[in-house]
């Protein structure tokens, strides 16, 4: 038989281990005498924490891998925060969804418009038999992909890309095109231009006058 209280293991790069100093693993020693339940709550939470400081769950998930009723739970959580072994944030406005902090006190900032807020990561546990879609996990459609980038990475181009920027030209600077813009030939030109060409024309048609070269009368 499966037991469905033990939840996977998160992936670690420092281990599957846990440890504390001296003093503190003798004063959860004496919690343990004074409320073993509040002890064995807080094995659970140091042992999910991974690389964050806070753990987020359920009362009624607590509760089933306590194996004890959320009652239990709710008495455990006050001896854990009186002892000021952990520190209990609320997510949403039931309180049966909290965020459990370990070894560290929440950052708070603000106030901006009125609001104070926390910004810190935790690791989420979930129940199955909690999800309204419970029956359907496992068989949902995958979700879209993000572009991400991670540091170190560049973006590179792809595709078809945007057109070139068009540049207008200066002021006074534009050009004149002889098809768009041809002046008109000045008349006078033309005609002093006509009869240079004429004139030519006589000149290489006329018969030579000169006379002839003639060896004899050297």
């Amino acid at each position: 038989m499966t037991d469905t209280r033990t939840l996977p293991a998160p992936p670690s790069p420092t281990g599957t281990w846990v440890q504390t100093d001296r003093a503190t693993h003798e004063a959860w020693a004496r919690m343990s005498v004074k409320s073993p339940r509040a002890s064995a709550l807080l094995h659970i939470l140091v042992a999910r924490i991974g690389q964050h400081n806070a753990v987020v769950a359920s009362q009624s998930v607590l509760a089933k891998l306590m194996g004890c009723n959320r009652r239990t739970i709710v008495r455990a959580i006050q001896d854990l925060v009186e002892g000021r072994w952990i520190e209990v944030r609320q997510i949403g406005d039931r309180g049966t969804v909290n965020a459990y902090v370990i070894n560290d006190r929440v950052a708070w900032h603000g106030p901006r418009e009125s609001l104070r807020y926390s910004l810190f990561s935790a690791t989420v546990i979930l129940a199955e038999d909690e999800q309204p879609d419970r029956s359907e996990l496992g068989q949902q459609e995958p979700l879209r992909k993000l572009p991400r980038l991670f540091p170190g990475e560049q973006q590179l181009p792809a595709g078809d890309g945007l057109p070139p920027p068009s540049q207008p030209f200066f002021d006074g600077m534009e050009p004149a095109l002889p098809a768009l813009d041809e002046p008109e030939p000045d008349p006078a030109m033309q005609d002093e231009l006509s009869q240079l060409v004429t004139g030519l024309g006589n000149k290489l048609r006329a018969p030579d006058a000169s006379p002839p070269d003639d060896a004899t009368n050297i």
